[in-house]
């Protein structure tokens, strides 16, 4: 089950090469696309849950998936720091992903800086467990430790993940498609909004021509 049958014809099959998801030639070193790709779709989501629920001054759900202050490691920086020292497949921080959706979809939990990490070294290791039947996975203690957690702590946190999401780990081809479509998407609508931005910014512009960058990015 490993890879989700992506060597197969698939009509998805350029997104996937795109995103670093089929295996790459022996001897070639990088890391995959879709780890950037899944980081910038966390990081605009807890952005976006944090100004909502500062906006309506109310709490978060507390779980135990909340730490009492946010890391100082980066949501990207701990992706790579976890596809570094785990080992495990790129496709399995596409179905990390989906598990999280689930998660959330089955909680009244919101993805902000004091959950999201624990949310995925959690996620990515039931995904490794799952999925990587040609990879070597690690226990959890391994885990924990490039984590930056305790073992019994990653243990209490996989437990209440099963549970929350009632054990459902299993994806569909389809449904993974759909996600890897989804992260292109979402990719090509932040480069639509960036280019115009590093445009306005390598501008000496004057004031009219400042005018004009506005309404550059407005569009």
């Amino acid at each position: 089950m490993g890879t989700l049958a992506l060597e197969s014809e698939d009509v998805r099959s350029d997104i996937y090469l795109s995103l670093g998801l089929k295996e790459l030639d022996k001897g070639v070193v990088g890391i995959p696309r879709v780890l950037s790709l899944v980081a910038s779709l966390l990081e605009r989501s807890v952005q976006r849950n944090e100004m909502l629920l500062e906006a309506k001054q109310v709490k978060d759900v507390v779980t135990v998936f909340h730490g009492l202050r946010a890391p100082s490691l980066s949501i990207s920086k701990y992706i790579d720091r976890i596809f570094k020292y785990s080992g495990c497949s790129p496709s399995c921080f596409v179905v990390a992903q989906i598990y999280v959706d689930r998660f959330l979809q089955c909680t009244e939990v919101k993805l902000t800086s004091l959950n999201v990490h624990r949310l995925l070294i959690t996620s990515i290791m039931l995904a490794a467990k799952f999925m990587d039947d040609a990879y070597i996975v690690f226990n959890n203690a391994y885990y924990a430790k490039f984590g930056g957690i305790i073992t019994s702590e990653l243990n209490r946190l996989e437990m209440n993940f099963l549970f929350s999401i009632d054990f459902r780990l299993q994806i569909s081809e389809e449904s993974f498609g759909k996600y890897c479509v989804q992260l292109e998407m979402e990719a090509a609508e932040a480069l639509q909004i960036e280019r115009p931005m590093q445009a306005c910014r390598s501008k000496k512009a004057g004031p009219k021509d400042d005018s004009t960058c506005a309404s550059t990015i407005a569009r």
